[in-house]
């Protein structure tokens, strides 16, 4: 069938409009939607980067992006993102360390692990067990107890961690858990510490708590608790995921180079005591 030309030019006229109106519409869809999704895609990379590994960017990111990640981190918040080693699992769960006391350190030190199963699977907030990501209130609780010769165990702690607002959700505790709990049992706290004002804080009576990176102590983030030292200058531990760990002597110079650098308001050491 034919078609005149003017019939022909009239129908190539309409589609053409036809094909010009929907570019327009997407690209007022896209004019509306745009900045709507960059916003939400921003909010969501800011909040990944305070809450997720950095083993994620460790591919990519080298060098002053990396260290820009962690110290973002660890600004607003401590980056613990659930440290423990798989062997750390196997050795602790189901266990029970009821009544451990450590005596070779000078001082009596009462031990908790996170890993019991008196509150390995009580909920430390929302997101996280007391096995997963409790090992800061499990650190304090060995602190607190040794210290004050009463019973305060992780369950305790960890409740005090979140009622005090110290519970990092989706990772593990913020680091004012260390001073903010001494203080409220009232402890004294000092950060800051350097390799000699370590010693010294363990050889006069007092517990140093550190903050450790990735090395022998976690996969990630970890507080553990220096409790001691030897006539040799090695220092003894009590490792709220470990017990094995616990029974080791360790290098002070170990110690200082796995500690979490660039820590915020006190270092990664703090000394505690009456």
């Amino acid at each position: 069938m034919a078609v005149d030309p003017l019939t022909a030019k009239l129908l190539a006229h309409i589609a053409a409009q036809a094909a010009t109106d929907e570019q327009a519409r997407k690209r007022l869809l896209i004019i509306i939607l745009g900045p709507a999704v960059a916003l939400l895609l921003l909010i969501s990379l800011i909040l990944y980067f305070l809450t997720s590994p950095l083993s994620v960017f460790a591919e990519w990111a080298m060098g002053d992006e990396l260290d820009a990640i962690e110290d973002l981190q660890i600004n607003y918040g401590y980056n613990q993102t659930l440290g423990i080693y798989e062997q750390d699992y196997i050795e602790g769960s189901g266990q029970s360390y009821d009544g451990v006391v450590f005596t070779d350190g000078g001082i009596e030190v009462t031990y908790y692990n996170q890993l019991d199963e008196r509150w390995a699977n009580v909920m430390y907030g929302q997101s996280s067990t007391i096995g997963e990501a409790g090992c800061g209130p499990t650190a304090m609780s060995i602190v607190i107890s040794t210290l004050t010769g009463e019973v305060h165990d992780p369950i305790e702690l960890s409740k005090w961690s979140v009622a005090n607002g110290h519970r990092c959700e989706g990772n593990g505790s913020y680091h004012s858990l260390i001073p903010a709990a001494a203080e409220g049992y009232g402890l004294s706290c000092e950060g800051n510490l350097s390799a000699q004002e370590i010693v010294d804080a363990l050889s006069s009576g007092k517990l140093v708590v550190a903050i450790m990176s990735k090395g022998n102590f976690t996969s990630s983030g970890h507080f553990i608790v220096l409790r001691g030292v030897t006539s040799e200058g090695k220092i003894l531990v009590a490792d709220p995921a470990s017990h094995k760990r616990s029974q080791q002597e360790w290098e002070l110079s170990l110690i200082m180079n796995e500690a979490r650098k660039g820590v915020s308001a006190g270092g990664p050491f703090w000394a505690i005591g009456n």
